[in-house]
């Protein structure tokens, strides 16, 4: 399944890569986030970083935990999020923070492919509503951190 977002908040480019950028504060603000784990961050130098991640997400009919390396990108203001391991059988996003005359746009690409059918399938109904619902979370933390 893949989904493409598109939304502009008044908040810096800068603000926004910082507040996505920052795994580890998820269960703080993205309510079935219930556990993240971060390890192996490295800094490559002009603005590059990664770190692996593991989340506990849990759902009313759902709990799992899946790990991904989070490449980020500060220079061209990119987060790029790839598996590493759990119920997928493939998980890629990113995050682009383009500078608008309005604050920016971010621009969310999400594609992934469960192992299991019977998730896929009860996912698949509710899935725009569910990245929908992932960008309302990020654009309530930024108002409550920026404004």
């Amino acid at each position: 399944m893949h989904h493409h977002v598109s939304r502009v908040l008044p908040y810096s480019p800068e603000q926004l890569f910082e507040l996505v950028g920052n795994v580890a504060l998820y269960p703080d603000f993205v309510p079935w986030i219930t556990a993240m784990r971060t390890w192996n961050a490295r800094d490559l130098g002009e603005g590059l970083s990664t770190v692996d991640a593991e989340a506990g997400v849990g759902f009313a009919f759902l709990r799992e935990r899946f790990s991904t390396r989070v490449h980020r990108d500060e220079t061209t203001r990119q987060i790029d999020v790839h598996l590493l391991s759990g119920p997928f059988r493939k998980l890629t996003n990113r995050w682009r923070f383009l500078p608008d005359e309005n604050g920016t746009r971010i621009e969310f690409d999400i594609d992934f492919q469960f192992k299991s059918r019977l998730l896929e399938g009860l996912l698949r109904a509710n899935f725009a509503h569910a990245v929908d619902r992932l960008m309302e979370c990020f654009e309530a933390r930024a108002k409550a951190i920026y404004d």
